[in-house]
């Protein structure tokens, strides 16, 4: 402190270069153990966590919704614990179990104290190893819980349009939905106990640690994980990801917020063209409550919301945005800025220099604040893992420091030229179609 009284401008400089640096030394090499790769991130958080990520996603599911009840099952009986045991257990630790389903992957992760993390390891490999499959919890607990969940996401309309989108744009594989569908195939628990066993090996796990030494996870995965097969079954196969596009429209309420999904998909590995456009296109201002200095959507009609949504995939990308707004006609005219917008951007010699060098730095914020955060962090560490693309900072940053505005027009020229992904949801009578957009 008193050295920040004597030189502020100093200090300053030093803590931004060292903000930098740092997260370029907390960024360990992913480590194989047995099989199974293991990566950390320790910046001192007072806080751990280990999530033990699965290539079991929708996109590798071997019979629809069967991922969305195996992300359900998780913690659930198990060969040397109930499941009243481990929520008993997990609580007089102070600590959290969660599961997520994304497309490509099962996340299952444990948020505890330092010092704890022998127990939880321990948690995480049971139901890895051996959890039981019972029909009476699947009956009494993971049933009712995944029916929940898909009528849930079914009543959101933002959710239900980017779903649609993916099916729209991808057809199998990551147009697979992460919600089963109460109209689709019957489940049942063998169903599920078989996707697990061909998902649960070493081929298909990562396991990524915050606040924890990569020495302490290293030895506590390879004394509790070695028992787990060299692959699964079957193995998590998926032909490579094709982009088709598409319209669908969906009848939902009538009265309530009108929904439209604009966009496209581009094939291969995500790209920092899409980072930047999407900073460049983003219509959320950088103060809150104000209109911002320069939208890049032209009159926007009021009560209107124009989001982006940019969804990176290992070999696919969904670029696009939700455009919402309480009347049909709110939508038609903010869904037409959306798309002169898009044309307007695939011209470089249309941006001009500042608002680049705008688009440039909003990337790299959002890279950047990504980090700050344990989701972003363990984000990061799965890409590291999975792909071998390295996560710091500094080598987002160059990447996004190469972009130029020619090279992203011509990204997105390419985009617009394919058949673009477009979803009505609410008023369909009323809703506009795409070529209705300028699509």
């Amino acid at each position: 402190m008193l050295a920040a009284v004597r030189s502020p401008c100093r200090r300053g400089a030093a803590v931004a270069s060292n903000a930098i640096r740092h997260p370029r030394s907390s960024f360990a090499t992913a480590v194989d153990v047995g099989g199974l790769k293991v990566a950390t991130v320790n910046n001192g958080q007072p806080s751990a966590s280990v999530t033990v990520l699965v290539k079991a996603g929708s996109r590798y599911e071997s019979k629809p919704g069967v991922a969305h009840f195996l992300k359900n099952f998780a913690f659930k009986n198990t060969a040397d614990r109930s499941a009243l045991r481990i929520a008993r257990e997990s609580e007089y630790y102070g600590g959290v179990l969660s599961s997520s389903l994304g497309r490509e992957h099962l996340a299952l992760t444990a948020e505890f104290l330092k010092g704890d993390e022998a127990f939880f390891v321990d948690v995480l490999s049971s139901i890895l190893t051996s959890t039981r499959f019972t029909p009476h919890e699947f009956a009494e607990s993971v049933l009712p819980s995944v029916q929940a969940e898909s009528s849930e996401a079914a009543h959101d309309p933002a959710l239900t349009a980017v779903e649609i989108a993916h099916a729209l744009a991808f057809r199998k594989g990551l147009g697979s939905s992460l919600f089963a569908s109460p109209a689709g195939p019957t489940v049942t628990p063998e169903d599920v106990k078989a996707f697990a066993s061909s998902a649960f090996s070493k081929s298909g796990i990562s396991i990524l640690g915050t606040g924890i030494d990569s020495s302490v996870l290293t030895k506590l995965v390879e004394k509790s994980l070695s028992s787990l097969p060299a692959s699964g079954s079957s193995g998590a196969a998926s032909v490579a990801t094709k982009y088709h596009g598409g319209e669908s429209r969906v009848l939902a309420e009538t009265h309530g917020t009108q929904t439209v999904f604009v966009g496209y998909g581009s094939q291969g590995a995500p790209s920092p063209e899409l980072s930047v456009l999407a900073a460049h296109l983003s219509a959320t201002p950088s103060v809150k409550w104000s209109d911002g200095t320069a939208s890049t959507f032209s009159n926007l009609p009021q009560g209107s919301k124009v989001q982006t949504v940019l969804l990176p995939y290992s070999d696919a990308t969904l670029f696009g945005f939700l455009v919402q707004a309480p009347t049909s006609e709110g939508v038609l005219q903010a869904g037409k800025a959306v798309v002169a917008g898009l044309k307007e951007a695939s011209g470089s010699s249309s941006i001009r220099p500042e608002a680049w060098k705008k688009a440039v730095a909003k990337a790299k914020f959002a890279a950047a604040t990504a980090l700050d955060t344990r989701q972003g962090l363990l984000d990061a560490i799965a890409r590291q893992t999975i792909t071998g693309a390295k996560a710091d900072v500094q080598s987002t940053f160059a990447s996004i420091e190469k972009v130029s505005a020619q090279s992203a027009a011509s990204t997105l020229s390419k985009l617009t030229k394919s058949k673009p992904v477009y979803v009505a949801i609410g008023d369909i009578q009323s809703l506009p179609y795409a070529d209705e957009l300028g699509l």
